[in-house]
């Protein structure tokens, strides 16, 4: 993913399940459509959820990666 088309991130990095999706959820409130929001998460349930929460809401899930236990994950708001 390019950096310039990333509008927003939210560092969830060292929280536990639910807040990653919570903090994620807050973030794609305040974006325009087709903006793309970055999450750094270190759960690894945060793959498995953020692929629910994108069928869930209509919100495209770009990519997911996984580095040295954490995990890069790419939302483009609907």
């Amino acid at each position: 993913m390019n950096e310039a088309e990333i509008t927003r991130e939210v560092d969830a990095r060292g929280e536990k399940c639910p807040v990653p999706i919570l903090r994620a959820k807050k973030a794609l409130a305040t974006m325009e459509s087709g903006q793309v929001l970055r999450v750094l998460a270190t759960d690894p349930a945060a793959v498995g959820d953020f692929r629910f929460f994108s069928r869930q809401t209509g919100n495209t899930l770009l990519d997911q990666t996984e580095s040295d236990g954490e995990y890069t994950i790419y939302l483009k708001r609907k």
